[in-house]
């Protein structure tokens, strides 16, 4: 997996990627439609943001490339890169316990707040993509 050169796309599978790490500066495409919902990306080497109909999905620092991104109402699953280890913020749902899994290794629970937002951290670098799956516990 590399950047994602279009900066967004949709796959086959039903999932969307985003994000290019490689971009010295930042750049942005929005009103990206797809299956209804309008996705908004900024991304380069030292973020990478995803917003859908203008509310907050995913957040990384540094930037980093997101391949087979899918979202439901009790998960997130994707396949995650970059250069280093990167700090993932997710928007989930507010005052909800989730399970955590990195690669197939649950990391534990985590509880949202009061603004949903989930916070893991991923060890990238010279490693391949890492699969992050969270769960509504």
């Amino acid at each position: 997996m590399a950047a994602v050169k279009e900066l967004i796309r949709a796959e086959a599978d039903g999932s969307i990627s985003f994000g290019d790490y490689e971009l010295a500066s930042k750049t942005k495409k929005q009103d990206f439609e797809y299956q209804g919902d309008l996705y908004k990306v900024k991304t380069f080497r030292e973020i990478t943001k995803l917003e859908r109909n203008d509310m907050f999905v995913y957040e990384s620092v540094p930037g980093t490339a997101v391949e087979h991104f899918r979202a439901d109402a009790d998960s997130v699953e994707f396949q995650v890169e970059g250069p280093e280890d990167a700090q993932i913020t997710l928007g989930m749902e507010d005052d909800t316990e989730y399970l955590t899994l990195v690669d197939g290794v649950s990391t534990g629970a985590i509880k949202t707040g009061l603004g949903g937002k989930l916070v893991l951290s991923v060890e990238l670098g010279s490693r391949d993509a890492v699969s992050v799956k969270v769960l509504k516990a």
